[in-house]
């Protein structure tokens, strides 16, 4: 009995030394863990702003021009609306060179149409009556011919022709203010259509007759490749505005935000230009430029396109005065 008590216990003893054992390596040989170490995120922060109050200030000072309704020395033979229509993209392209507001023909004090005369505008006349409409230069454009020339292909046993294009137009600018032409231009623009074969016994007439939007495209883009010549010939050409009303200590001008005009800009107040007349010849030998009276500071604006004033130097303003940029 007293063995079988021992052999109970030395059980017993092994099973907790086991234990003891297998939780000592439990203690000493923990189980590893893989630790993963978050990494900063870089942020990239961009901000863009757009002052469109400033966008629609155009700092460029824009000159006025009229162009007059085209003229066509053959109206019979053209329909109105191909120089219609050609006018009306030729003054949109101006009006995108950002250089130039181009205004209604009604803003000139007269009537052009009182002003025709052998197919073409006097505009000699016309700019001196116009010296108080605050147009800077008037234009004239007159189509002269448009043409179509029969080009012949002999290939083999067959011969083809080929339609050639020419279209001849004239470009006048009239400096209103110094009534002088600073620009005349007569400009021949060909385009030759290979791919297209005209019948050999097809009239001019014939041909246009059946495309009138030939004809209309053909004007429009000899009167657009006047735009660039025009833009460097009006370069030499001085701004101006007029003063449209004085009240008070305020003076108004029919010049403001759209035509360039800032705020806290300087401009000078000068008379209309005179002319000189030599009674030893008997005729004017020209026109001098007016005297300078002083000069404006602009306030604020009023109106499309008008500016408010106060002088800032000078005295004896009037209405009708011509101001310039003050340099």
């Amino acid at each position: 009995m007293k063995t079988i008590n021992l052999s109970i216990l030395s059980v017993l003893s092994l099973s907790i030394l086991s234990a003891f054992a297998f939780s000592g390596c439990a203690v000493f040989a923990p189980a590893t863990e893989e630790t993963k170490v978050n990494e900063p995120v870089a942020i990239r922060r961009k901000i863009k702003d757009v002052d469109y109050r400033t966008n629609t200030q155009d700092k460029s000072m824009k000159k006025r021009l009229v162009v007059l309704p085209f003229l066509d020395k053959d109206a019979m033979k053209r329909p109105e609306i191909a120089r219609t229509h050609a006018r009306e993209a030729f003054i949109n392209d101006l009006n995108a060179s950002e250089k130039f507001i181009v205004m209604d023909s009604e803003q000139l004090t007269v009537n052009p149409e009182n002003y025709i005369k052998d197919d073409q505008y006097d505009l000699n006349r016309l700019a001196q009556d116009s010296q108080k409409s605050g147009i800077t230069s008037i234009v004239e454009g007159q189509i002269i011919d448009v043409r179509l020339k029969k080009k012949a292909d002999q290939i083999g046993l067959v011969r083809s022709l080929d339609a050639v294009y020419e279209v001849v137009v004239r470009l006048r600018i009239q400096n209103i203010r110094t009534g002088q032409e600073i620009y005349h231009t007569v400009k021949t623009v060909t385009l030759e259509e290979k791919n297209t074969r005209v019948a050999e016994r097809a009239s001019e007439d014939q041909v246009f007759l059946k495309n009138p939007e030939l004809v209309e495209i053909l004007i429009k883009d000899a009167f657009l490749d006047f735009s660039p010549q025009i833009q460097a010939a009006m370069d030499d050409v001085t701004w101006e505005g007029r003063i449209a009303a004085i009240r008070g200590d305020k003076i108004y001008l029919n010049v403001g935000r759209i035509s360039g005009v800032q705020v806290g800009d300087l401009l000078k107040v000068v008379e209309d230009s005179t002319e000189v007349f030599d009674p030893e010849v008997g005729y004017n030998l020209g026109k001098v430029q007016g005297r300078s009276k002083g000069t404006l500071e602009i306030i604020s604006y009023f109106g499309n396109d008008g500016a408010v004033g106060v002088i800032h130097s000078g005295a004896g303003f009037k209405e009708s005065d011509r101001v310039e940029v003050f340099q």
